[in-house]
This record gives C-alpha cells, sequence and structure tokens, in this order.
C-alpha cells in the first residue's frame, strides 16, 4: 500500500492533485485545506491512503500523517465511506473532530454534508472510544471545548461504573457548568459524588 507520496505537483485541480514521483503523476484526492497548502511546479509531501476497489484504486492526499489516520478511522464507523472521510475533513481541522466526537457534539457533525442526526450519532457511539484521550492535564483550551467530557467518562468508567452511568454523569456535570470548566480532578470528584447517591 502507498503510505506517503513525495514529488513535484504538477497540477492542482477542484478536488485533487497530481504528484510526479519517478515519471509516474499520481493523482490523489485531497480536500481543500490540503490543496490550498500545494503549489503547482513545488516538491510536496502528501501522507496517502489508498482505497481499493473492485473497479477503481484511489489515492487519497493529506496534509500530514495526523489527517490521514483520522480519516480512516472514520471510514470504520457503520455507513462511512472515503467520500464521507474526506467530506468531513473537508469541512473540520482533526481537532474539531476529534472533540467534536469525544464529547457527543451532533451540531458540529451534522455541519458535514452527507451526515444527518442519526449518522453523527452512530459515529460518536462507534468512535468515541477509539479518539484516545482529548487534553493533557492543564490544556484549559481543550476543557472548554468539550474534551473534559471525554475525560471524565473515561475515569468514571475506570472506576468501575458501565458506560450508561458514566455518559449519564457527565451529562448531569454538563447541566452544572456556566463559564468556566474546573479542573477535570475537581469534575470527577462530583461526577463520583453524583453516582454514589444513585447506587
Amino acid at each position: 500500500m502507498i503510505a506517503s507520496v513525495r514529488g513535484v505537483v504538477t497540477a492542482i485541480a477542484a478536488d485533487s492533485a497530481v504528484i510526479e514521483v519517478g515519471g509516474v503523476g499520481l493523482q490523489l484526492q485531497c480536500a481543500p485545506g490540503t490543496l490550498a497548502g500545494l503549489k503547482s511546479g513545488t516538491e510536496a509531501r502528501l501522507a496517502a491512503s489508498m482505497v481499493v476497489r473492485e473497479d477503481s484504486l484511489t489515492l487519497y492526499g493529506f496534509a500530514d500523517d495526523d489527517e490521514k489516520h483520522l480519516f480512516e478511522l472514520l471510514q470504520t464507523a457503520s455507513g462511512v465511506g472515503p467520500r464521507l472521510a474526506q467530506a468531513v475533513l473537508a469541512v473540520h481541522s482533526p481537532e474539531t473532530v476529534r472533540r467534536a466526537l469525544a464529547g457527543g457534539d451532533l451540531a458540529t457533525l451534522t455541519r458535514v454534508p452527507g451526515i444527518g442526526k442519526k449518522g453523527a450519532e452512530r459515529m460518536v457511539l462507534e468512535l468515541r472510544d477509539k479518539i484516545g484521550p482529548m487534553a493533557m492535564a492543564g490544556d484549559t483550551t481543550g476543557m472548554l471545548n468539550g474534551a473534559w467530557q471525554e475525560q471524565v467518562r473515561q475515569g468514571v468508567l475506570a472506576l468501575g461504573w458501565s458506560a450508561a452511568q458514566a455518559d449519564q454523569a457527565v451529562a448531569a456535570l454538563a447541566e452544572t457548568i456556566d463559564g468556566e470548566v474546573p479542573p477535570v480532578p475537581q469534575l470527577l470528584r462530583q461526577a463520583i459524588r453524583l453516582l454514589g447517591k444513585t447506587r
């Protein structure tokens, strides 16, 4: 499989670019953000993902490996093919997508053409546990963007509560937050107190 492509950009179209590698021009389907970083006649390196179908071999190109990995991860969700995965990355940055999945932000996901509410719910359900923790301690920007929700959820699960109970605790906490988000350890203690009352 082709993992990356490096060569001279020979053509740029609305949704693809051609990079010449060893005398062969490879066409890569790219999101607008990736195409914006390319210039015809200059050398470029794109991370690449090859999608094999019965009647086609299609290369998708990405500005970096992070975008490529997210593109491939998105396709593990039911109903998400390469075109829809690329549409997600055309609308949102990888960080925005991960935060939306971690925090269950359906509004952000449904801004992508082709993703409705049910599709967004399915993506959150199937991918939330695959994207990993979203922010390190002290990353207040991450906390404000919803990363605290996944961190608290994972903490509650690690302490032995069920996924349903973890989601319930996070939802209850979200209703109490108005403005600045408290540190995750404090939120986790609050979640434990809330769940302790329901046991």
